[in-house]
C-alpha cells in the first residue's frame, strides 16, 4: 500500500465543478425526463392478462431500476457536497432539488406497485419466469404484496407530495433547530460556545467535571430548546399514525419490521436474550463506577474512558492495521480496502468545515463508494474507518446486481460494517501490548456492546411507549421526559445514579423520516454480525465465499430466509442470538477480571 496515504476523497470522478457542475445539471435533467417517460410508459400500459402479454412490463422495470440507480447516484453526490464544506450552500439547494425529484419517482413507484398487484395467474407466474427478472423476483413479490395493503396509488401519491413539505418538512425543522444548537462551555477561563456534535465529542473526557458541568449545559439548553422539539415528534408521530390507521395498518411496529424483512418473533426473540443477559453488563457498570471512584454511574459517565493506555495511531498506521486483520478473514476485503485507500475513495482529513460524524454512500452507476469521517487518530476513529469500509464492501459485492435486488434494509446494512469493525476491534484487543491497553480496547469494546443493549433498547422501549401516547393526542414535554427517563431506567436496569430525560430531543434519530423506529436495526446487525464472526473464528479461509453470497442475497430475501439458507440457524428462536451474547459476555468476563 502506498504511503503516505491521501486524506482527502475524489469527488470529481462522479460530475467535474463540484456544486456549480454543469456536468451533474444535466444529469439532474436526464433524471427529471426519465421519470416522465416512467410516468407516460405507465400511464399507456395494459394489464397483461396472458403470459405472453406479461413481456410487455420489461421496459418499465428496466427504466424503473434505471432512474433508482440515477437518483442513489445524485443523492450520494449531493450529501457528499454538504458534508466535505457544511457552508456550501448551492450543495444544500441541489439537495432539495434531489429530494423533490425523489419524491416524483415515489410516486412512480407506487403507480407501477399498484399495476403489480392487478397482474394474476398465469401472467404473474410468466412475468417472474422471465429470465431477465430472474435476479428480483423476490423484490417483486415483496413490492406487490405491500402494495395490496396500502390505499390506492392516487391517494399514495397525494401523500408522497404532500410529504415533501409537510412530514418531512418536521424532520428538516428539527436540523435546522439543532444546526443552531450552541452550549456554553468555559475552558481555561474562556467561555465557547459549542456546536451540538463538538460537546457531544466532550462529553467523553476523561475529566469528570468537564463530563459533569457539560452535562448540566446539555441538558439545560436542550430543555429551552424542547418545545420546538416535542412539536416536530408529536407531528412525525401523528403523520406515521393517521397514515396507518388510513391503511388499515394496527400495529406501530408493522412498518419498520416490513421495511427490515423481519418477523415479530425474530424482534422479541432478539430481544429476549438481550433481557436475560442484561445482569452481567449491570456487573460492569457497577465495577467501571467503582474504577471512577463513585458509587453509581450516571448518564454521562457511561462512555467515560476508563485508564489512558489507549495508542495514537497515523491515518497510515490505522490503514494498516486493517487491512492486515481484514486479510486474516477475507482477501477480497482487504484488497478491496487497498483500492479505497490509494483511489482517493475516503475523505478522512480533520479540517474545519466539515459536518460530524461518519458515513459510507455508493455511486452504484459508477460502482465506487465514498466514505466520509474526520480521523484524529483515536483506536475509536481506526474502528469507524473499518466499520465503513465494511459498508462499502457490501455495496461493492453487489455492484453487478440489477437495483432492485441491491435494496437492502438497514438491519443487514449494519451487518458487513459491524463485522468489519469486530474484525478489528478484536485485533486490536489480542495485540495489545500491556493490561492496561488492553483494558482500555477491551472497554471500548463492552462500550459498543452496552450501546447496542441498553442504549437501543431505551430507545425502542421510548419509542413504543410515545406512539401508544400519541394516539391519545399531543404528547408534552414533561410526559416525553418521564417515557424517556422511565425507558432508560428499565433498559439500563436501574443501574445508573442520573439518567438523560430529554434525551428524546437530542437524538436526531427520532426525527429522520426515511424510516420509523431507527433504533431496532443496529441491535439487529450488530448482533447478527457477531453470530457471524463466531462462525468466521469456526470456519477460518473456508468463510470467504459463504460471506460474500450472504451479503449478495441481503436484498433478495428476508432475514429468516437468509440465516437459514446461508448459517443454517432459525432467527425465531434464541439459540442463535445466545451464541452472540455469549461472545460479547466474554469481554464483560475479561474486563472484570483485569480489573479485580
Amino acid at each position: 500500500m502506498q504511503s503516505p496515504l491521501p486524506q482527502t476523497w475524489n469527488l470529481e470522478r462522479f460530475f467535474p465543478g463540484g456544486s456549480g457542475s454543469s456536468a451533474f445539471a444535466g444529469f439532474l435533467e436526464e433524471l427529471r425526463t426519465n421519470i416522465a417517460n416512467l410516468n407516460r410508459m405507465l400511464s399507456d400500459l395494459e394489464v397483461p392478462k396472458t403470459a405472453e402479454a406479461a413481456a410487455t412490463l420489461l421496459p418499465v422495470i428496466e427504466l424503473l431500476q434505471k432512474a433508482s440507480l440515477q437518483i442513489r447516484e445524485a443523492d450520494s453526490f449531493t450529501g457528499c457536497l454538504a458534508a466535505e464544506n457544511q457552508n456550501d450552500k448551492q450543495a444544500v439547494i441541489l439537495g432539495g432539488q434531489v429530494k423533490s425529484i425523489g419524491a416524483d419517482y415515489s410516486s412512480a413507484l407506487t403507480r407501477f406497485d399498484d399495476f403489480l398487484t392487478r397482474i394474476e395467474g398465469e401472467a404473474w407466474t410468466a412475468l417472474l419466469a422471465c429470465p431477465e427478472l430472474k435476479e428480483i423476483t423476490y423484490p417483486l413479490e415483496e413490492r406487490r404484496a405491500l402494495a395490496s395493503e396500502k390505499l390506492p396509488p392516487e391517494q399514495e401519491a397525494l401523500i408522497n407530495d404532500l410529504a415533501v413539505d409537510g412530514y418531512h418538512g418536521w424532520g428538516e425543522l428539527y436540523n435546522t433547530t439543532v444546526s443552531k444548537f450552541r452550549v456554553p462551555f468555559e475552558e481555561n477561563g474562556t467561555v465557547k460556545q459549542l456546536s451540538a456534535g463538538q460537546a457531544a465529542n466532550k462529553m467523553h473526557s476523561p475529566d469528570r467535571s468537564v463530563r459533569e458541568t457539560l452535562f448540566r449545559a446539555w441538558e439545560e439548553q436542550w430543555a429551552e430548546h424542547a418545545d420546538y422539539c416535542a412539536d416536530a415528534l408529536n407531528h412525525l408521530g401523528g403523520f406515521r399514525l393517521k397514515l396507518y390507521e388510513r391503511r388499515g395498518w394496527e400495529t406501530i411496529h408493522k412498518e419498520p419490521l416490513a421495511i427490515n424483512r423481519m418477523s415479530k418473533e425474530t424482534l422479541d426473540a432478539m430481544w429476549g436474550v438481550i433481557e436475560r443477559g442484561k445482569d452481567v453488563f449491570v456487573q460492569y457498570l457497577e465495577r467501571k463506577a467503582k474504577l471512577l471512584g463513585l458509587s453509581q454511574l450516571s448518564w454521562h459517565d457511561v462512555d467515560a474512558p476508563v485508564g489512558e493506555g489507549s495508542k495514537h495511531f497515523s491515518y497510515d498506521e490505522g490503514a494498516q492495521l486493517i487491512v492486515e486483520q481484514f486479510r486474516r478473514f477475507s482477501p477480497k476485503l482487504a484488497d478491496f480496502s487497498v483500492m479505497a485507500f490509494e483511489n482517493r475513495w475516503i475523505e478522512a482529513e480533520d479540517r474545519p468545515g466539515k459536518r460530524p460524524g461518519g458515513f459510507c454512500t455508493s455511486f452504484p452507476l459508477t460502482e465506487e463508494t465514498r466514505i466520509f469521517m474526520t480521523f484524529g487518530g483515536t483506536a475509536s476513529n481506526v474502528a469507524t474507518l473499518a466499520h465503513e469500509l465494511g459498508h462499502g464492501y457490501h455495496q461493492h459485492v453487489m455492484n453487478d446486481l440489477p437495483a432492485l435486488a441491491q435494496d437492502y434494509a438497514m438491519n443487514v446494512a449494519e451487518t458487513a460494517s459491524t463485522f468489519a469493525e469486530m474484525v478489528v476491534a478484536d485485533a486490536a484487543v489480542k495485540s495489545a501490548t500491556s493490561d492496561e491497553e488492553r483494558l482500555t480496547l477491551l472497554e471500548d469494546k463492552i462500550q459498543r456492546s452496552v450501546a447496542f443493549y441498553m442504549n437501543i433498547h431505551a430507545r425502542f422501549i421510548f419509542e413504543t411507549a410515545f406512539y401508544e401516547e400519541r394516539r391519545r393526542g399531543l404528547v408534552s414535554v414533561e410526559r416525553l421526559n418521564e417515557l424517556m427517563e422511565s425507558a432508560q431506567k428499565e433498559a439500563y436496569r436501574n443501574a445508573l445514579a442520573e439518567y438523560h430525560p430529554h434525551f428524546w430531543a437530542s437524538k436526531l434519530h427520532f426525527y429522520i423520516t426515511e424510516v420509523p423506529f431507527y433504533n431496532f436495526p443496529y441491535t439487529f446487525g450488530y448482533m447478527f454480525s457477531t453470530g457471524l464472526y463466531a462462525e468466521a473464528l469456526r470456519r477460518g479461509e473456508a468463510f470467504e465465499e459463504q460471506y460474500v453470497a450472504l451479503l449478495r442475497d441481503t436484498g433478495r430475501m428476508t432475514v429468516e430466509d437468509l440465516a437459514q439458507k446461508h448459517l443454517g440457524v432459525d432467527l425465531r428462536k434464541p439459540d442463535f442470538w445466545q451464541q452472540a451474547m455469549d461472545l460479547s459476555i466474554v469481554d464483560v468476563q475479561e474486563f472484570l477480571r483485569l480489573t479485580e
